[in-house]
Protein backbone atom coordinates (compact mmCIF):
# COMPACT_ATOMS: atom_id res chain seq x y z
CA UNK A 1 0.00 0.00 0.00
CA UNK A 2 1.44 3.40 -0.94
CA UNK A 3 2.21 5.97 1.76
CA UNK A 4 -0.20 8.82 2.31
CA UNK A 5 0.96 12.10 0.81
CA UNK A 6 2.43 14.41 3.45
CA UNK A 7 0.78 17.81 3.60
CA UNK A 8 3.52 20.45 3.77
CA UNK A 9 2.59 24.09 3.16
CA UNK A 10 4.92 26.09 0.88
CA UNK A 11 5.45 28.52 3.77
CA UNK A 12 4.67 28.28 7.46
CA UNK A 13 5.45 26.43 10.65
CA UNK A 14 5.44 22.73 11.51
CA UNK A 15 5.94 20.65 14.62
CA UNK A 16 8.22 17.79 13.52
CA UNK A 17 8.74 14.61 15.56
CA UNK A 18 11.05 11.60 15.08
CA UNK A 19 11.14 8.57 17.35
CA UNK A 20 13.70 5.80 17.76
CA UNK A 21 12.56 2.47 16.33
CA UNK A 22 10.75 0.48 19.05
CA UNK A 23 11.36 3.51 21.31
CA UNK A 24 15.08 2.74 21.13
CA UNK A 25 17.48 5.19 22.76
CA UNK A 26 18.90 7.56 20.15
CA UNK A 27 21.28 9.42 22.45
CA UNK A 28 23.31 7.25 24.84
CA UNK A 29 25.98 9.76 25.83
CA UNK A 30 26.51 13.53 25.77
CA UNK A 31 28.62 13.19 22.62
CA UNK A 32 25.58 11.79 20.77
CA UNK A 33 23.55 14.91 21.59
CA UNK A 34 26.46 17.11 20.47
CA UNK A 35 26.88 15.29 17.16
CA UNK A 36 23.13 15.48 16.45
CA UNK A 37 23.16 19.23 17.14
CA UNK A 38 26.14 19.77 14.80
CA UNK A 39 24.46 17.80 12.02
CA UNK A 40 21.17 19.61 12.61
CA UNK A 41 22.84 23.01 12.44
CA UNK A 42 24.64 22.21 9.19
CA UNK A 43 21.63 20.77 7.40
CA UNK A 44 19.15 23.41 8.59
CA UNK A 45 21.35 26.05 6.99
CA UNK A 46 21.79 24.10 3.77
CA UNK A 47 18.06 23.34 3.40
CA UNK A 48 16.97 26.83 4.57
CA UNK A 49 14.87 25.63 7.47
CA UNK A 50 14.42 27.77 10.60
CA UNK A 51 14.34 26.15 14.02
CA UNK A 52 12.37 28.04 16.66
CA UNK A 53 12.05 25.43 19.42
CA UNK A 54 13.48 21.96 19.91
CA UNK A 55 13.95 19.22 22.47
CA UNK A 56 16.20 16.20 22.08
CA UNK A 57 14.79 13.46 24.31
CA UNK A 58 16.69 10.21 24.85
CA UNK A 59 14.48 8.29 22.39
CA UNK A 60 12.79 10.97 20.29
CA UNK A 61 13.15 14.49 18.91
CA UNK A 62 10.76 17.46 18.73
CA UNK A 63 11.47 20.44 16.47
CA UNK A 64 9.28 23.47 15.69
CA UNK A 65 10.42 24.58 12.25
CA UNK A 66 9.67 27.42 9.90
CA UNK A 67 9.85 26.93 6.14
CA UNK A 68 9.47 29.12 3.08
CA UNK A 69 9.41 28.54 -0.68
CA UNK A 70 13.18 27.87 -0.71
CA UNK A 71 12.99 25.24 2.07
CA UNK A 72 12.72 21.51 1.53
CA UNK A 73 11.41 19.94 4.73
CA UNK A 74 11.36 16.35 3.42
CA UNK A 75 14.94 16.55 2.18
CA UNK A 76 15.97 18.26 5.43
CA UNK A 77 14.54 15.42 7.54
CA UNK A 78 15.79 12.68 5.22
CA UNK A 79 19.36 14.02 5.30
CA UNK A 80 19.20 14.67 9.05
CA UNK A 81 17.98 11.19 9.97
CA UNK A 82 20.29 9.43 7.51
CA UNK A 83 23.40 11.32 8.61
CA UNK A 84 22.71 10.64 12.27
CA UNK A 85 21.99 6.96 11.46
CA UNK A 86 25.43 6.65 9.81
CA UNK A 87 27.08 8.22 12.87
CA UNK A 88 25.13 5.94 15.26
CA UNK A 89 25.92 2.87 13.14
CA UNK A 90 29.67 3.60 13.14
CA UNK A 91 29.82 4.48 16.84
CA UNK A 92 27.79 1.55 18.19
CA UNK A 93 27.98 -1.09 15.43
CA UNK A 94 24.21 -0.76 15.09
CA UNK A 95 22.33 -2.77 12.43
CA UNK A 96 18.70 -2.24 11.41
CA UNK A 97 16.26 0.64 11.48
CA UNK A 98 17.24 3.41 13.88
CA UNK A 99 14.15 5.58 13.27
CA UNK A 100 10.56 4.46 13.69
CA UNK A 101 8.76 5.02 10.40
CA UNK A 102 8.89 8.41 8.68
CA UNK A 103 9.02 11.63 10.65
CA UNK A 104 5.67 13.00 11.80
CA UNK A 105 4.66 16.61 11.29
CA UNK A 106 1.75 18.82 12.28
CA UNK A 107 1.06 22.15 10.65
CA UNK A 108 1.02 25.04 13.11
CA UNK A 109 -1.76 27.28 11.80
CA UNK A 110 -2.01 30.18 14.24
CA UNK A 111 -0.18 32.15 16.93
CA UNK A 112 -1.82 30.55 19.99
CA UNK A 113 -0.94 27.06 18.71
CA UNK A 114 2.60 28.20 17.85
CA UNK A 115 3.05 29.40 21.42
CA UNK A 116 1.56 26.24 22.93
CA UNK A 117 3.66 24.04 20.65
CA UNK A 118 6.90 25.71 21.81
CA UNK A 119 5.86 25.27 25.45
CA UNK A 120 4.86 21.64 24.86
CA UNK A 121 8.23 20.89 23.27
CA UNK A 122 10.27 22.47 26.07
CA UNK A 123 8.23 20.88 28.87
CA UNK A 124 8.67 17.39 27.40
CA UNK A 125 11.52 16.37 29.79
CA UNK A 126 9.45 17.53 32.78
CA UNK A 127 6.39 15.53 31.68
CA UNK A 128 8.63 12.48 31.11
CA UNK A 129 9.97 12.77 34.69
CA UNK A 130 13.58 13.25 33.54
CA UNK A 131 13.90 16.63 35.30
CA UNK A 132 11.84 18.72 37.73
CA UNK A 133 12.17 21.91 35.69
CA UNK A 134 12.97 22.69 32.04
CA UNK A 135 15.82 24.78 33.44
CA UNK A 136 17.56 21.51 34.38
CA UNK A 137 17.53 20.07 30.84
CA UNK A 138 20.28 21.26 28.50
CA UNK A 139 19.09 19.56 25.29
CA UNK A 140 16.28 21.95 24.44
CA UNK A 141 15.72 25.54 23.38
CA UNK A 142 14.38 26.54 26.82
CA UNK A 143 17.68 27.87 28.22
CA UNK A 144 18.13 30.08 25.15
CA UNK A 145 14.80 31.81 25.68
CA UNK A 146 14.65 31.75 29.49
CA UNK A 147 18.28 32.67 30.25
CA UNK A 148 19.81 34.02 27.06
CA UNK A 149 22.12 31.02 26.57
CA UNK A 150 23.63 31.20 23.08
CA UNK A 151 22.31 28.38 20.88
CA UNK A 152 23.47 27.98 17.28
CA UNK A 153 20.33 26.03 16.37
CA UNK A 154 17.82 28.71 17.27
CA UNK A 155 16.25 31.28 15.00
CA UNK A 156 14.49 33.47 17.56
CA UNK A 157 10.77 32.82 17.91
CA UNK A 158 9.00 35.96 16.59
CA UNK A 159 6.39 35.76 19.37
CA UNK A 160 9.20 35.62 21.93
CA UNK A 161 10.79 38.75 20.45
CA UNK A 162 7.43 40.52 20.70
CA UNK A 163 7.21 39.92 24.47
CA UNK A 164 9.40 42.96 25.22
CA UNK A 165 12.16 45.07 23.70
CA UNK A 166 14.09 44.66 26.97
CA UNK A 167 16.03 41.37 26.94
CA UNK A 168 15.84 40.78 30.71
CA UNK A 169 12.10 41.45 30.80
CA UNK A 170 11.57 39.23 27.78
CA UNK A 171 13.39 36.36 29.49
CA UNK A 172 11.40 36.91 32.70
CA UNK A 173 8.09 36.93 30.78
CA UNK A 174 9.11 33.73 29.05
CA UNK A 175 10.13 31.97 32.28
CA UNK A 176 6.85 33.01 33.93
CA UNK A 177 4.87 31.80 30.92
CA UNK A 178 6.52 28.37 31.01
CA UNK A 179 6.43 28.07 34.81
CA UNK A 180 2.72 28.90 34.82
CA UNK A 181 2.19 26.07 32.34
CA UNK A 182 4.42 23.74 34.36
CA UNK A 183 2.57 24.50 37.63
CA UNK A 184 -0.79 24.13 35.92
CA UNK A 185 0.18 20.70 34.56
CA UNK A 186 1.51 19.53 37.93
CA UNK A 187 -1.63 20.78 39.67
CA UNK A 188 -3.84 19.04 37.09
CA UNK A 189 -2.00 15.73 37.54
CA UNK A 190 -2.28 15.85 41.34
CA UNK A 191 -6.03 16.45 41.34
CA UNK A 192 -7.94 13.46 40.03
CA UNK A 193 -11.57 13.79 38.99
CA UNK A 194 -14.08 11.97 41.21
CA UNK A 195 -14.95 8.43 40.04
Amino acid sequence: MPRAVRMVPPMGFLHVMCRGNNRRELFRYQKDFQVYRLILNKIKNEERVNIFHYCLMPNHVHILVGIDCESNLSLFMKRMNLKYFYYFNRRYGYVGHLWQDRFKSKIVKDKPYFLQCGKYIELNPVRAGIVQSPNDYCHSSYLHYASGLEDMLIDDDPLYLALSSNISKRQLFYRNMIITEEVARTFTYKIKPPS
